[in-house]
């Protein structure tokens, strides 16, 4: 069993940075893909970027690819998102998810067996 908290959240002008924190319970976190998502209101959930737990590997959505960037470490059993040069479009709800996922799965928010409550982002214009 894994359990996931986001933090870092919060509001911030366009242009500006914040970094998201998934911080993990479980001693398998460390073998699990981990991934963000996010869910703006009135749209379906979308996949933001992912990391492999070998490798790793990283993954990017375009909307965020070059302003985004994952990292973790697997000694502090958490994964980060920094996001830099914040659009108003990047408002969401932001949330972390885990599990033993392929790479080729690693879009798919139904491939994650867990999640956390998620954090909320707004870039203000």
């Amino acid at each position: 069993q894994v359990q996931l908290v986001e933090s870092g959240g919060g509001l911030v002008q366009a242009g500006g940075s914040l970094r998201l924190s998934c911080a993990a319970s479980g001693r398998t976190f460390s073998t699990y893909a981990v991934g963000w998502f996010r869910q703006a209101p009135g749209k379906e959930r979308e996949f933001v970027a992912a990391i492999t737990w070998s490798g790793p590997n990283t993954y990017y959505a375009d909307a965020v690819k070059g302003r985004f960037t994952i990292s973790r470490d697997d000694a502090k059993n958490t994964v980060s998102l920094q996001m830099n040069s914040l659009e108003p479009e990047d408002t969401a709800v932001y949330y972390c998810a885990a599990g033993p996922i392929y790479s080729s799965a690693i879009y798919y928010s139904r491939a994650y067996s867990y999640w956390g409550q998620g954090t909320q982002v707004t870039v203000s214009s």
